[in-house]
């Protein structure tokens, strides 16, 4: 993260639980053809409590990870994740993405997911990143897109509660709507060859087990953490607010569905 972002979903224990949900809901879709090779180093931007770390580095064993974040807190509990999991592939390093504390060209990947939608420049923190990375070293991104959300039964409330998370994070310096610039800002950093992948999450009552890890425990979790800021400063009142979180829980029922996008971009120095 950048300088003086603030991480709009904060950075209690539940948030680090839902990290974790999320990660391991989306770990098939979103980490599928990410291998790094034996005895190459892979930088990994914002890597917060671990979360995507410990899927990196159990895909790619004979890879070295060098996993940065601002937030010292995010950190030790990322460093617990990785005891936990006897990952020793992974050194973990207090650092903001603006001023990486590493000598130009020195990483054969970089790798950041969930990472510019809370910053105030990613265009800026791209061309760092590019500054560390090696002359035809990849950067893989992966970021979401909360306009692309999408669900039955149609709720008007719970579109204006998802709209409340969209604003705060602008209002935080982020952007929620990011993964649809990944194409553009990757191109204006000047990295070559992007591709962007459209990996879309569709959950219906085919999948209850899907339904509680991602509509329940990410999405709408991810939009409850919000609650006190968006009633607190009036971006909706409490009543349509508990309304459109229980009609995001109502998509989760056996009749009910819910559809997300996310994209994953990758592309070369």
């Amino acid at each position: 993260m950048s300088r003086a972002e603030d991480y709009v979903h904060g950075y209690s224990a539940r948030e680090s639980i839902r990290l974790t949900d999320q990660a391991t809901a989306l770990a098939d879709l979103l980490h599928a053809g990410t291998r790094y090779p034996p005895a190459t180093v892979v930088l990994e931007a914002g890597c917060g409590t671990g979360a995507q770390t410990m899927i990196l580095a159990a895909a790619s064993p004979d890879a070295q990870f060098v996993s940065v974040d601002k937030s010292g807190e995010s950190l030790a509990e990322a460093k617990r994740q990785a005891r936990l999991a006897s990952c020793s592939n992974v050194t973990f390093l207090q650092a903001d993405v603006f001023s990486l504390p590493f000598r130009p060209r020195c990483f054969d990947h970089v790798f950041a997911c969930f990472v510019l939608e809370h910053l105030r420049e990613p265009d800026r923190a791209l061309r760092a990143l590019m500054t560390a990375l090696k002359p035809g070293g990849s950067i893989t991104v992966i970021e979401g897109d909360h306009g692309s959300a999408y669900f039955h039964p149609v709720s008007e409330p719970a579109r204006r509660a998802i709209q409340c998370l969209i604003d705060l994070q602008r209002q935080a310096g982020g952007d929620a709507l990011i993964g649809r610039r990944l194409y553009p800002l990757l191109a204006a950093a000047g990295f070559r060859d992007v591709q962007v992948t459209p990996q879309l999450v569709y959950v219906d009552g085919s999948r209850p087990d899907l339904a509680d890890i991602f509509t329940l425990r990410t999405f709408t979790a991810m939009v409850e953490g919000v609650a006190a800021q968006a009633v607190g400063q009036g971006l909706i009142d409490a009543a349509t607010w508990s309304a459109g979180i229980a009609d995001l829980q109502r998509a989760a029922d056996y009749d009910g569905t819910f559809c997300y996008t996310f994209f994953k971009a990758v592309a070369v120095r």
